[in-house]
């Protein structure tokens, strides 16, 4: 199809698109009452009213965010609201086109349900709605981006999902062929760093292992303090539904989430579903199974506003072999991607059938229907049971973990997968007798230690097989009490102990004292007072974080044999509390710890500063996780002392601090949204929930950095779902 058909094809889509619900009017008596922490508890006379009041909800609270994320989503930030710091706005917009986000989500579209549909029209009028009572609160690029329509909601899920999570638009970038591989980065903010991916906490622990006989669940995900990945907690009420959660802006429906019958967290999982595949190119197109084929191509221009208000045009050039598309050149070889999930249009559904089921068996038939390409996903309920799922779209295919951690052979058939495990086929665990299941981003098999997962009866390509330190501070504090009670959970979920230390810091103690030099005892005397946590007036930390960087890598991830070749003792996944231990070589580790107090001193001032002196609770220009944009003031003027710190040191409670900058770093990333809750043998019997960045992203909100004092003194607060509870906490109210 030439160029301008295409242009024109695509605005009449648009055109269809548009919602007819732009006059769309709630029943009478809608009501959202805001309270003093600027969470939305919405009452609606019918569920889609419910999503009307949540779209409006949303762009009051998060509106110029909720404005930019779908013209990203669209393939348009660019034109709106120029390249970004960095380019980020530019390789956005490059990714949607070059996976085709827009044209899929019109077919995504078409095939949900009416009712559903419905649901998103109404979703869209909501925001729409907002936006036409409140223009003031809107900058002039903001406006430019409505109305929003249904498409807009499934673009933004498609995009933020599988192309975000799933497949993200790091992979345009050009890589040496024999290094494409998932190698550990050589900085602790390159994209591949455990710590700075995607990751979060989950727990779900069963009436057997608590004190009051009653289930429990920890939602703690862990993503960037602000931007695309910021959650907004909200209360959902309608007949027949009470909901409580949170989920990114822009989404209709909470991937975290409680009710008075079930309760659904999410981490991120180490499931591939980008696969790459090496293209060998001949007489035009390519080589697949002994024939020439020739690329499926399209053609994709956008605009780009230049700092003087003119516009560039860029165009996409797609071309498609019958793996995917090709989205970068690896010394001139074309790689192609393959997707999992791009037959999968149900995503929002899903999501919305699982909130609301109010039984196991009701929840269990919609995991079944896998339309949620990835994450893991832990269960449970007011009757008991709990479940942990390796939820992910698992492309049936040949090879084992390491063959698909680099590009593969695309000139023949027998790497193309054939369709995707089924939910039998996954690993899980339904009520282990461990009485727990959890999971901190590591691989599936441990979830439920000391009931462990034969992953010897599970394809070898389904996940890797590495130690986290963060996941083996999890298990021990869900292990080592026998009946957990609530109070617990509070108090363990803020942990900053550091994991690692228990298995290395008394013996590399001894060995400094056999081995070290002067300045290596110098440091050992610091060590030996430290608390072996990183709270702010923690002394030693630092050095101990700038001595595993030596002892294992700058990430401290262990994902690569050069990794953890230090470790005297080796991981045994069967031992997670005392695997991977000890000193290889004690006297080398005398020497890193004194080569370790040098660059401590050099780096941060001293050897025994204080952690929270240097690592500060604030809200600011990288607080998004983009480290190329300015830092800037902080938000507010609030400059705190922080706690936590990085997951790979074995701490709980992670804090992924930046760039150092004028002696101090501040989070990008992690403990953002956390809800703890406990069920009665009725529903809910409490639940408390800490929100790092506020309830509100919108210029002089009152409700961005409220919540920071809280983080520095790690307390929570009440989550309150009945009306009185509600009413006595008010800050305002909108009656429709």
């Amino acid at each position: 199809m030439p160029l301008r058909r295409r242009i024109f094809a695509s605005a009449a889509l648009l055109l269809a698109t548009l919602a007819p619900s732009q006059t769309y009017k709630p029943a009478k008596g809608s009501e959202i009452l805001w309270d003093k922490y600027g969470t939305p508890h919405i009452f609606a006379k019918n569920t889609r009213d419910l999503f009307y009041l949540y779209g409006y909800a949303q762009t009051e609270a998060h509106g110029e965010l909720l404005f930019h994320v779908m013209a990203g989503s669209r393939g348009r930030s660019s034109e709106i609201y120029g390249p970004g710091e960095g380019d980020r706005n530019l390789k956005t917009d490059r990714w949607v086109w070059l996976n085709e986000v827009p044209k899929r989500s019109a077919d995504w579209l078409a095939k949900q349900t009416p009712e559903f549909r419905g649901y998103l029209e109404a979703f869209a009028a909501g925001i729409n709605a907002y936006a036409a009572a409140h223009p003031d609160k809107l900058s002039p690029e903001a406006k430019q981006v409505l109305p929003i329509t249904p498409l807009d909601i499934i673009e933004h899920t498609h995009h933020f999902v599988n192309f975000e999570f799933v497949a993200n638009r790091t992979l345009m970038e050009s890589r040496a062929t024999q290094t494409a591989s998932l190698e550990e980065p050589k900085s602790p903010f390159a994209p591949t760093n455990m710590d700075m991916q995607d990751g979060s906490n989950g727990w779900a622990i069963a009436p057997s292992h608590t004190a009051s006989g009653n289930s429990m669940l920890l939602m703690n995900p862990h993503l960037a303090m602000g931007g695309e990945q910021t959650y907004f907690e909200a209360q959902l009420v309608a007949p027949g539904i009470n909901l409580t959660g949170a989920s990114q802006v822009g989404l209709p429906v909470m991937r975290f989430c409680f009710s008075d019958d079930v309760a659904i967290t999410n981490t991120v999982n180490t499931n591939n579903g980008a696969l790459q595949f090496k293209i060998h190119e001949q007489d035009g197109g390519y080589l697949y199974d002994g024939k020439v084929l020739p690329y499926e191509t399209a053609q994709y221009p956008f605009k780009i506003k230049q700092k003087d208000g003119t516009f560039t045009t860029e165009i996409v050039q797609v071309q498609k072999t019958v793996h995917g598309p090709i989205v970068r050149r690896d010394d001139g070889q074309p790689i192609a991607l393959l997707a999992a999930g791009l037959d999968k249009p149900f995503f929002l559904e899903q999501y919305w059938k699982m909130d609301t089921a109010h039984t196991f068996a009701e929840y269990q038939a919609q995991l079944r229907r896998l339309e949620v390409p990835m994450y893991n996903i832990l269960y449970a309920d007011r009757a008991g049971h709990i479940e942990y799922l390796f939820n992910a779209l698992v492309p049936r295919r040949t090879g084992d973990w390491a063959t698909w951690t680099k590009p593969v052979d695309g000139s023949t058939s027998s790497t193309m997968p054939h369709g995707y495990l089924t939910y039998d086929e996954l690993p899980k665990q339904i009520d282990p007798s461990s009485g727990y299941v959890q999971n901190s981003n590591q691989p599936p098999w441990d979830a439920a230690w000391p009931n462990m997962i034969d992953r010897t009866k599970y394809p070898a390509y389904i996940s890797s097989f590495f130690p986290l330190f963060r996941s083996d501070r999890s298990l021990r504090m869900l292990s080592e009490d026998k009946q957990f009670t609530f109070d617990m959970l509070l108090t363990k979920k803020f942990s900053t102990h550091m994991e690692m230390a228990d298995r290395v810091l008394d013996e590399l103690l001894a060995a400094t004292d056999q081995y070290g030099n002067s300045r290596a005892k110098q440091a050992a005397a610091v060590l030996r007072k430290w608390d072996r946590n990183a709270e702010a007036d923690s002394r030693g930390a630092l050095l101990f974080y700038v001595w595993a960087q030596h002892f294992i890598s700058p990430s401290v991830g262990m994902t690569t044999p050069a990794s953890v070749k230090n470790w005297a003792v080796p991981y045994n996944p069967s031992e997670p509390l005392t695997t991977p231990r000890g000193l290889k070589d004690p006297k080398a580790a005398a020497q890193m710890l004194a080569d370790a107090a040098d660059e401590t001193e050099k780096t941060y001032g001293s050897i025994d500063r204080p952690w929270g002196e240097v690592m500060r609770f604030q809200i600011n220009g990288q607080s998004d996780g983009n480290t190329a944009a300015p830092r800037g003031p902080a938000l507010n003027g609030v400059d705190l002392p922080g706690n936590g710190g990085y997951g790979n040191l074995g701490i709980f409670r992670v804090i992924t601090w930046g760039p150092m900058l004028n002696g101090t770093k501040t989070p990008v990333h992690g403990d953002g949204f956390t809800i703890a809750l406990e069920f009665s043998k009725t529903g809910i019997k409490q639940a408390k929930t800490f929100v790092y960045y506020g309830e509100s992203s919108q210029p002089n909100s009152p409700f961005q950095t409220d919540e920071q004092e809280l983080a520095a003194k790690k307390q929570w607060r009440p989550i309150w779902r009945t009306r009185p509870e509600i009413l006595a906490n008010l800050s305002s109210k909108e009656t429709f």
